[in-house]
């Protein structure tokens, strides 16, 4: 696919005390008339590991873009404490709606991946009528013994690799929280019983649910979870051979469907 030149602007905005950036990417056929595309990272993630997906979906749509540092990431505030509840990615759905409130946006499509995943799912469940459809990347619905297997893995290497220098580039000081407050919550005895099942049956928009067949943190059984209880229209795509990150690792196809469903489900033209 070959894009041409679009806009994009960053900027700070003050949330619950905290200041969280944000990135704005304009494409020359976004209209005030579209939803905005609201992209949620993953538990390590911030607005640069998005790398061009945003600006490519954004173009390819004819949407506006949005993608932003959740509090304790990338160039936003620290976090408070890395102490989690079992309702911390709950309580990220509902700063995404005071953000979404606060930019006077009334029609969202969330695309998160992991950690975003999950947010995007319970912000559709609560916040029906500002959510008008959700992709999501590797969600989860619960917690299995393959995620937390990941995750030990994640701890081994951030321990015996350069996996804090390569964190550093984009979290800087906020990396030596950021990892402990993702691994020491999902590996705390608590968090085994942490499940958002119940959300499911609200979801009533169109939702794309993507996962890779091989991805590490999770089995297809998230996937069917959420294709057998949310009540909107639900679509799955399932990548033989891809791990946890479908759109660093497949990012054409992964573009293409996401584009096919945006462009059917909203009327993006």
């Amino acid at each position: 696919m070959t894009f041409s030149p679009i806009l994009t602007k960053e900027e700070f905005i003050l949330v619950d005390d905290a200041e969280l950036c944000l990135k704005w990417v304009y494409p020359k056929a976004a209209t005030d008339s579209k939803p905005v595309l609201v992209f949620l990272h993953d538990s390590l993630g911030c607005i640069k590991l998005w790398r061009d997906i945003p600006e490519k979906l954004a173009q390819a749509t004819g949407c506006t873009a949005l993608i932003y540092d959740r509090q304790g990431y990338g160039q936003s505030s620290p976090f408070e404490s890395i102490n989690r509840g079992l309702d911390y990615l709950e309580q990220e759905a509902d700063v995404l709606e005071r953000l979404l409130e606060k930019l006077q946006i009334s029609q969202a499509i969330l695309i998160g991946h992991s950690d975003g995943g999950s947010i995007a799912l319970m912000a559709a469940a609560k916040y029906k009528s500002r959510i008008k459809a959700i992709i999501t990347e590797g969600a989860h619905v619960f917690v299995e013994e393959e995620t937390l297997a990941g995750i030990r893995a994640a701890v081994e290497a951030y321990q015996t690799t350069d996996l804090p220098q390569k964190l550093q580039k984009y979290h800087g000081a906020k990396t030596e929280a950021v990892f402990p407050a993702w691994t020491d919550t999902w590996l705390s005895s608590d968090f085994r019983s942490w499940n958002i099942e119940h959300f499911l049956p609200s979801i009533l928009c169109p939702a794309l649910i993507i996962q890779g067949e091989k991805d590490e943190y999770g089995t297809l059984a998230q996937v069917e979870a959420v294709v057998q209880q949310a009540q909107g229209p639900v679509q799955q795509l399932i990548l033989p051979g891809i791990a946890h990150t479908p759109h660093r690792e497949a990012p054409e196809l992964v573009l293409e469907k996401s584009a096919q469903f945006i462009l059917s489900s909203q009327g993006c033209v």
